[in-house]
C-alpha cells in the first residue's frame, strides 16, 4: 500500500459541461469525490493524502468560478472538519494563503489546530500552491536561515518546503485525461510513480482508487538501481 498519495483533481468543469450543467456543478460534485477518497484512504491504511485543490495559476479563471471555489472551500471546512477530527484525521493546508480572505485564513488555521494531534491520516490541501513557488520560498527561507553560506545540500532545502512534514509521494494520480504534472510538487515527485486516468474527478470512485493503487503495486521501484539490486531480489 502506498504510504503517500498525491492527486490532481482534474475534470470538474468538463464533467459538468458534458451534462449541460454550469461548471460550478462539477466543483460541487467534486467535493463529494474528495469525501469518498478520504474515507477510502483512511480505511486502506494510507498515511498521507495530498490534494491539489487550487493552483496559483487558477486565479486566471473567470472571477465567478474563483469566487465559487472560495465559497466551496469555506463550506467544506465548516462541514467536514468535525467529521475529520472525529475520525482521527489531520488536516493541513499549504500554499501562499496570504491572498485568501482573512475569514478563510482564520478558518484554515483553526482547522489545523483542532486536528493537529490526529494520527490516522494526514490530508493536505494545496491551495494557491505552485511547485515553483514552493521551491522559491524554500530557497529564500534556507538562505535566510544560513547567512553567509553559499553552498547547500538538498536536505537543507527540503526541510523548508511546504510539504516538509510528509514523506515524498509514492503515487501521483491525475484524473481528467491530461498527462502532465502542472506545477504540482515539482521537487517531491522526482521518484513518484505516475498514474493518469481519463475519469473526471467527480466520477473518481473507490474502484477508481483501487485501480490506481493496483497499478502502483504492480510496478518495480528501483530509485536508480537495477532490478537485481533490490532487496527482494537478493537470495
Amino acid at each position: 500500500m502506498p504510504r503517500h498519495l498525491a492527486i490532481v483533481m482534474d475534470g470538474n468543469g468538463r464533467w459538468a459541461t458534458k451534462r449541460f450543467l454550469p461548471r460550478v456543478a462539477g466543483h460541487v460534485k467534486g467535493v463529494e469525490a474528495v469525501r469518498t477518497v478520504v474515507e477510502a484512504c483512511a480505511l486502506r491504511g494510507v498515511e498521507y493524502l495530498t490534494l491539489f485543490a487550487f493552483s496559483s495559476e487558477n486565479w486566471r479563471r473567470p472571477a465567478e468560478e474563483v469566487s465559487l471555489l472560495m465559497r466551496l472551500f469555506v463550506t467544506a471546512l465548516e462541514r467536514e472538519v468535525s467529521k475529520m477530527h472525529a475520525n482521527n484525521i489531520r488536516l493541513k493546508v499549504v500554499g501562499d494563503l496570504s491572498r485568501f480572505d482573512v475569514k478563510l485564513q482564520e478558518m484554515i488555521a483553526n482547522a489545523e489546530r483542532r486536528t493537529a494531534n490526529n494520527t490516522r491520516l494526514t490530508v493536505t490541501v494545496c491551495a494557491n500552491y505552485g511547485g515553483r513557488w514552493d521551491i522559491m520560498q524554500a530557497t529564500s527561507k534556507m538562505v535566510a536561515a544560513h547567512p553567509g553560506v553559499t553552498e547547500f545540500t538538498e536536505e537543507q532545502l527540503a526541510e523548508h518546503l511546504a510539504m516538509a512534514f510528509a514523506p515524498e509521494p509514492d503515487l501521483f494520480i491525475r484524473t481528467g485525461g491530461e498527462e502532465r504534472i502542472s506545477n504540482f510538487l515539482l521537487w517531491q515527485l522526482a521518484y513518484s510513480e505516475l498514474y493518469f486516468t481519463d475519469t473526471y474527478w467527480p466520477d473518481f470512485s473507490i474502484a477508481s482508487l483501487d485501480a490506481a493503487i493496483a497499478s502502483y503495486q504492480s510496478r518495480e521501484r528501483r530509485f536508480g538501481r537495477t532490478g537485481d539490486q533490490l532487496p527482494e531480489k537478493k537470495t
